[in-house]
């Protein structure tokens, strides 16, 4: 995935990059700015390592909010090979203000191998940004036995955020073979339907969840119905009372609990009752206790 790049400029000093930030400070005040200038775009991301914050700020929102698109290629090239570090990171959260579509692979790569944190987190606020673009690559991380649980948390986060953008995708993969690819669909499914709660197919889908195959996935759609509050699933999370898996009762209970419905109460003590792990015996006095101290509030 290395690009070939031209050698790196020498490190500008302040004074330089001070200069150079006058100047371009006066082309764009007299509209004599050559934004397709290579040297002067690769002369800026050079002063992305300047060891001033503010600084580097200047020129990561002047490539990314006055350059634009024809400063990606090279910041590409800088994220993927600059050997300093700092410019691998601004690089990329410049490429995170421009949002081009064609920067995807190359994040993706910087993603997955980059040694640096931090350029992994640009790369990854980068991609959650451009939106649509991203959406199959992240599931790809998430189905790969080879990422780490770091990457696949980073892709769960960027397709959470990237929710009703790319809808359409989420719902096609929906049925996938990977149970972290179905419960990442799950977390980002769930900010479509908070953003739109006329959004039927995506609440259905919740609801549909929650008989999944795979705990984790049962669990994450019983979290999320139970931060929307979303009453009709209360019929299957009620169900999941009695479900074999101690770690699903729990989430179910949890998630009614969250729900708020005064009616779970006798359920969820007829599961206390039978109820044999202990975190789980808990869980479910936490929600009983919960409802009940609300039903006597809602009484006054």
């Amino acid at each position: 995935m290395n690009m070939t790049r031209n050698s790196p400029l020498p490190a500008f000093s302040h004074d330089e990059a001070d200069e150079l930030r006058a100047s371009i400070n006066s082309q764009i005040a007299q509209e004599t700015l050559d934004r397709h200038d290579q040297n002067l775009i690769q002369q800026m991301i050079e002063c992305l390592g300047d060891t001033r914050g503010l600084v580097r700020l200047y020129y990561a929102e002047t490539l990314g909010k006055v350059i634009k698109q024809p400063a990606v290629e090279q910041l590409i090239d800088a994220l993927l090979n600059h050997p300093n570090v700092v410019v691998r990171r601004a690089a990329g959260k410049t490429l995170t203000l421009i949002e081009d579509p064609q920067a995807v692979p190359h994040l993706i790569y910087a993603l997955l191998n980059d040694k640096d944190t931090v350029v992994q987190a640009s790369a990854i606020g980068a991609l959650a940004r451009i939106g649509e673009a991203s959406d199959i690559p992240l599931l790809d991380i998430l189905a790969s036995a080879d990422s780490t649980e770091s990457n696949k948390g980073h892709a769960a986060w960027a397709l959470a955020f990237i929710g009703s953008k790319a809808k359409e995708q989420l719902y096609a993969v929906y049925n996938s073979d990977s149970p972290e690819v179905r419960a990442a669909v799950v977390g980002a499914i769930a900010k479509v339907a908070e953003e739109n709660r006329e959004d039927t197919k995506a609440l259905n889908l919740l609801v549909e969840s929650l008989n999944d195959s795979a705990a984790n996935v049962r669990s994450e759609a019983a979290a999320v119905l139970g931060n929307l509050k979303y009453e009709p699933a209360i019929p299957v999370l009620t169900e999941l009372l009695n479900h074999s898996e101690g770690e699903t009762r729990k989430s179910a209970a949890l998630s009614l609990m969250k729900i708020g419905d005064r009616n779970s109460i006798e359920p969820l003590q007829i599961a206390l009752e039978k109820e044999s792990e202990e975190g789980v015996e808990k869980a479910i006095a936490l929600a009983i206790s919960l409802l009940e101290r609300q039903t006597e509030e809602d009484d006054w």
